[in-house]
């Protein structure tokens, strides 16, 4: 807003305040009482500028002044957490220790619980999304006896990052569209939203009569939750089901917290290829292609109803390196749009050629 005030055009200002037969040149003695003050001036007006810049968080607030404004709202930046995992470890008859530690790749976990002979849950030392797609063998920090095989096999809980800028932006905005209290749907989403691993949420009242309320949630990976974290938020928000206001739900809701259905979808088409290029060469970057277009509709999830589009699996196919054209285009073996319901989400279950087109 200030670009236009700059420390030639205040001592321009100034200057042309002094009378004419004062001599203003360059080196003169009010040229040189003028132009430090000048100089000021121009700095303030820069602070100024950042303050003004500063002040309004629709879109250029710097983050530690938003995470200041957004405190006024109650809303605090979410920090990293760190991935819960299963682990599987061999044979059953070894009783791993609680605190144990191992390591995967570059990073190190430790058990915090056993979930059956053989099974633990462990959480990842290292804060943040990175251990979210770390599966493989487990090995041992200390040495445990009669261990024979460790590997990681599931994410229960993903782990997450710092909250973005943009995040934080979008829940200060929303505050203001829809207030949370009492119970509310707003309050629930943004109940939800606190919890480790929760990602979309979809709240449904009276689902199974007065005073009951359904929470329907994703992971913050756009997938189905594991039974681990529904466990979590059902036990946040109403342990006993009864309703009697032991968790974060008001007393007379009664919570039940599941996940969405996952629908295997199957694509299948007549394929021209480039010169060079094969089904087999390509088919798992079709697929790639395509689970990526289904991962954009899980992230729109929470405010609309899916419908897997021909027209897009089309689009995303036709942007694959080697793909010259596409026909026939089908899924689950039917010539049109998918179409799911609000409780379901689409996964990829793979990509295939039309033997009949």
């Amino acid at each position: 807003m200030y670009e236009s005030i700059t420390y030639e055009s205040i001592l321009e200002r100034m200057l042309d305040r002094i009378p004419d037969d004062v001599d203003k040149r360059e080196g003169s003695i009010i040229y040189d009482a003028l132009a430090p003050a000048a100089v000021e001036l121009q700095l303030m007006y820069i602070e100024l500028d950042v303050i003004l810049r500063d002040t309004f968080a629709l879109t250029t607030t710097d983050r530690d002044f938003l995470v200041l404004r957004a405190a006024e709202r109650g809303i605090t930046p979410r920090s990293a957490s760190g991935a819960l995992v299963k682990g599987v470890m061999a044979p059953t008859t070894v009783d791993v220790p609680l605190g144990s530690r191992f390591s995967c790749g570059m990073l190190n976990y430790a058990v915090t619980e056993k979930i059956t002979a053989g099974e633990y849950q462990l959480q990842c030392e290292t804060p943040g999304s990175e251990a979210n797609g770390n599966i493989g063998q487990l090995i041992p920090v200390n040495y445990i006896a009669g261990l024979e095989t460790a590997t990681i096999t599931e994410l229960l809980v993903p782990g997450e990052d710092d909250e973005s800028l943009e995040s934080i932006r979008e829940r200060y905005l929303e505050s203001f569209e829809a207030e949370a209290f009492g119970g509310n749907k707003a309050d629930y989403i943004r109940k939800c939203d606190e919890i480790q691993g929760v990602g979309p949420v979809k709240v449904t009242a009276a689902w199974n009569g007065g005073g009951t309320v359904k929470l329907t949630i994703l992971d913050s990976e756009y997938n189905a939750a594991s039974e681990t974290l529904l466990e979590q938020v059902q036990d946040a928000f109403d342990p006993n089901g009864d309703g009697m206001g032991d968790g974060l739900a008001p007393i007379g809701h009664v919570v039940t917290v599941e996940t969405a259905e996952k629908i295997s979808v199957q694509v299948s088409a007549a394929y021209v290829f480039k010169e060079g290029y094969d089904f087999e060469t390509l088919e798992n970057n079709l697929k790639d292609a395509v689970d990526g277009y289904l991962e954009d509709l899980r992230r729109e999830w929470a405010e609309t109803v899916p419908v897997v589009r021909v027209s897009q699996v089309e689009s995303r196919i036709l942007m694959v390196e080697g793909i010259l054209d596409i026909a026939g285009t089908k899924l689950n073996g039917t010539a049109g749009n998918l179409e799911l319901t609000q409780y379901q989400i689409p996964v990829i279950g793979g990509v295939t050629v039309d033997s009949g087109s």
